[in-house]
Formats: C-alpha cells, structure tokens, sequence
C-alpha cells in the first residue's frame, strides 16, 4: 500500500489538524477509541487530535512498562492534565520484564515488547472500555524503516499485511501517516502543544530496552535510566537531534579508591538530523 508523503513545507497545520478530526469523528461515530501516551511528539500529537475529535468518548493511559526515563509517568499526566487532557497510567512492569526475560536479540526484544503491548496489556484495556479503535502515532519513516528491513517498529501492521482487527481485536486509526517528524512537530505545536512537547528528542518505542545491549533486566533498566539522567542534562545545550547513554554487556577495568575495579561500560550516542532518515554525527565539545 503506497501512502502519500505530506512534506511539511506543503502543509497547512490548521486545514490539517480539522481534517483529521473529522476523518477521526467520522471513523468512531458514536463509540469509543482508545490511545496509548508515551510523551513523545508522536503520541502527543495523537492524543490531541483524538481529545479535539472525540472529548470523553477518547480514552487515553500511559503505560508504565518500567523502560520509561525518570520521572516520566509523573510528568507527561501533569502536562496533559494542564491542557485538559485526562490520563490514566497502566502499571503494566511486571508483564513487560517477563515478556523480555532471557531475551538478548535486539529484534526479539522488539517482538515481545509489541506482542505484550498490543495482545496482552492494551488487548484487555480494549475489551475493558468497549472500543473498537486505537488512535496511534504511526509516521511514515516508522513504516520506510519496517517495510525496508531495516528495524520493526512496534507500531506497524497494515503496511505488513497484518490486520490488527484479526490479530488484536480492535482496529487501528493512524492520522500522522503521511508525515515525518518535522511535520508532526508542526501539527503538535499548532495543537498547543508546549515546546517540551514538540520539539522533544525522539524515544524508542521499545524504550530503554533498546539502549541495553543483552537482555533488559529491571537492574540493567536502572542503570540506564540512570545514566540517561545525566547525558540528557549533560547534552541539553546542545542543537543535537538525539542523544542517549547506551549500556552494554561487558565490564571495563578502572580504578576507584586506588583499587582495580571493573565497573559497567556506558557509550554516549548523538547526531544531528532533521527528519530521522538522515543523520551525522554531533560534533561535541571537549569541554
């Protein structure tokens, strides 16, 4: 299925964001609809288009699956709730990190976080609230990248020949499709959405798991989250499209306390992009 890429220098945010709640009014009708809020500009944006399309009739959860960044449960249900947005969070930890037990492969860990996400956590929510539709954040580089081989994003069925009414129970509406990032910036800062929001560095679908090389323990998942804190303040000045702390699986030998030790290995990522299908390298200072 060929999709028509809406370049954001062609795009008219106001005409865009009225056309795509009636598409999304029209879709639903009298029922319900569902969304997952991770944050991000993606999901953020959805969120807004289906509470401008929908009001009560959209019901939105954060869902805790213990791979978030510090903090982050607490911040994103304030932010929302000062826009007039309620959210509900799922804690859904425990299904996650059993779901990613033993696993090591980067692909497999992908799989078992959209399996666990889509089947069993947001399969049950669905059947709870009754509705028949799921408002997602899909863009078209997360279709490019899957359907290309080059990494399966989570949120990418239909372009697979999956149909997640067959598979999931329910059907799934997609009105950022046809954009890349830049143009979802430029529908979500015309939603009113605030500029933490907008113009926030992308995060992985998979979260943190995929910034542990191995399998994604909780203790891996901490140490990460932990050093994600200090690369994101360290980094924050920078112009840099995306940073991230990655830890990876073999130990490093230094000394503390005038002693060899052997402590974790954390590699420090950044690049410059614009649309996240292109990138280079940041160049960083020294200092």
């Amino acid at each position: 299925m060929s999709i028509q890429e809406l370049k954001v220098n062609e795009l008219d945010a106001t005409q865009f964001i009225e056309s795509k709640s009636e598409e999304i009014a029209g879709l639903v009708g009298s029922g319900l609809a569902i969304n997952a809020l991770s944050g991000g500009v993606d999901s953020s944006c959805v969120t807004m288009l289906g509470h401008k399309a929908l009001r009560d009739r959209l019901k939105t959860y954060f869902i805790n699956n213990g791979l978030m960044r510090e903090g982050e449960p607490e911040q994103i249900v304030s932010i929302f709730e000062k826009l007039g947005v309620k959210v509900e969070v799922i804690d859904a930890q425990e299904a996650f990190f059993k779901a990613l037990k033993g696993l090591t492969n980067p692909e497999e860990k992908r799989e078992a976080i959209t399996q666990t996400f889509y089947k069993d956590v947001f399969g049950k929510l669905v059947k709870a609230s009754k509705a028949k539709y799921l408002l997602q954040g899909t863009i078209l580089t997360d279709v490019d990248e899957t359907v290309a081989g080059i990494k399966r994003q989570h949120n990418v069925f239909e372009q697979l020949g999956i149909d997640p009414q067959a598979a999931f129970g329910y059907k799934i509406i997609e009105p950022l499709v046809q954009l890349r990032k830049d143009g979802v910036r430029k529908i979500a800062q015309a939603c009113g959405l605030p500029k933490s929001i907008y113009q926030r560095m992308p995060f992985p679908g998979p979260a943190l798991s995929a910034r542990v090389i191995g399998e994604a323990t909780p203790e891996r998942i901490k140490l990460v989250r932990q050093a994600t804190v200090i690369v994101e303040e360290a980094l924050a000045s920078t112009a840099a499209f995306q940073y991230m702390a990655i830890l990876h699986q073999d130990r490093v030998t230094g000394m503390r306390d005038g002693k060899r030790d052997f402590g974790f290995q954390i590699e420090i990522r950044s690049w410059d992009s614009i649309d996240a299908r292109s990138a280079k390298p940041t160049r960083l200072p020294f200092e």
